[in-house]
């Protein structure tokens, strides 16, 4: 693969010189990171997610709010930079470390390399938290690592990144767009806070937006968990059956539609429902509205689930393309004439955005294609894109349908 910076030396030793740097930019002793390098062992080992493993390592902890959003930036930037870390310090190694070793030297190239930590202070406080068989091992390592110029192999190493992330987003959205959405998708998210205190990617917001919903409307979320969409649509005013296949996503739907509705209109309802979305238990046109928000590969949400991109295979993008497919078909008959189909998904490649719309629509001319163009969203097929760096958000593509009315 190529891209704009293969093969470049670094413009100094240590620090990553691409865009806005990660956080954090000062230190604050070592409890942190002691508290960062468990978590990192403990989800390596245990191969859990990290949105939902080091919730409740933090709880555990005794520190303030301040220290665990710093632990938050180093256990998310270190999992999202694994393979550019790995490679800086593998350089140096002579055989593969200890599990925690690893994740010791993880940690400590994270800071040197990727934040304004000052190196003396990157160092010594990872080492601190060492076990002490290992610190002499450590504390070499990110020495020369802190001190000692790169160039990276290639740009899926420097990006951190599998290849075939690249090589598939290169394929699909041409060189530029993939490499500026990568290097967005290596930044920590910003908060995007609703009027409901409901916190929420402003790309979700706006597929939730692209329904038109409005008082007295009927609306089905038909993959509604953890009901972010379903509870921003109730904000119109309207009603939302909010479905979900498994029990416990649908006691999220309820407990998010409980915590919002004070802040929703009077005439505005969510209604959770376990359903399967594949064969939905509802009459057929019964919505005003009907919104597909399928399950997907989450190319476009990498930099909010920093294990995703480790996770993913490349199989699972053709799997995923047959499920949102058959998804789409399921939802169709819902929609009253006149009512509005939204298919949406937080990934870019094409084979489950303009792929699966284009085979949907084939199969049923009778559809009007309504897509958004307005900023930031651009053409896409028949639909819509948003790519992360457009408006700092999640990455998304949507396709909206109207049904004629008789």
């Amino acid at each position: 693969m190529s891209g704009p910076q293969q093969g470049r030396p670094g413009p100094k030793p240590k620090r990553e010189q691409s865009g806005k740097r990660d956080q954090p930019q000062t230190i604050d002793g070592t409890a942190s990171r002691q508290v960062a390098l468990d978590a990192l062992v403990a989800i390596e080992a245990d191969g859990s997610y990290a949105n939902l493993a080091l919730g409740p390592i933090l709880a555990a902890s005794k520190l303030d709010e301040r220290d665990r959003r710093l632990v938050t930036e180093l256990v998310y930037g270190t999992i999202r930079r694994r393979r550019s870390l790995d490679y800086l310090v593998d350089r140096f190694l002579v055989s593969d470390p200890p599990a925690v070793a690893r994740e010791a030297l993880r940690l400590g190239a994270y800071q040197l390399r990727f934040t304004d930590v000052p190196d003396h202070a990157a160092v010594s406080a990872t080492v601190e938290v060492t076990p002490k068989r290992f610190r002499g091992m450590v504390n070499a390592i990110l020495r020369k690592v802190a001190t000692s110029p790169v160039t990276w192999p290639d740009d899926a190493t420097r990006l951190s990144y599998p290849d075939w992330i690249v090589q598939t987003m290169t394929a699909d959205l041409g060189g530029a767009d993939t490499f500026e959405a990568l290097e967005t998708m290596n930044r920590a998210p910003e908060v995007s806070v609703r009027d409901d205190g409901y916190i929420q990617d402003r790309s979700s917001q706006r597929v939730a937006e692209a329904l038109g919903a409005g008082p007295g409307q009927l609306l089905i979320d038909v993959c509604a968990a953890p009901g972010g969409k379903a509870t921003a649509l109730a904000e119109s005013g309207a009603r939302v059956i909010a479905a979900d296949l498994r029990p416990n996503r649908v006691r999220l739907i309820a407990g998010n539609a409980r915590r919002t509705a004070s802040a929703h209109p009077a005439e505005a309802a969510v209604w959770p429902l376990i359903a399967d979305a594949a064969h939905p238990p509802l009459r057929t046109g019964l919505a005003d509205g009907v919104l597909v928000d399928a399950p997907c590969s989450g190319f476009g949400v990498l930099r909010r689930r920093p294990d995703a991109r480790w996770r993913i295979t490349a199989g699972d993008v053709g799997r995923l393309a047959v499920l949102q497919r058959e998804l789409l078909e399921a939802a169709l008959p819902l929609v009253r004439p006149g009512g509005v189909l939204v298919y949406s998904v937080c990934t870019l490649t094409v084979a489950e955005t303009t792929a699966v719309a284009d085979s949907f629509g084939s199969e049923h001319p009778q559809l009007i294609a309504d897509p958004v163009r307005e900023y930031p969203w651009t053409e896409w097929g028949s639909g819509s894109l948003l790519l992360p760096q457009a408006d700092d958000s999640d990455g998304m593509a949507m396709f909206r349908w109207r049904v004629p009315a008789l």
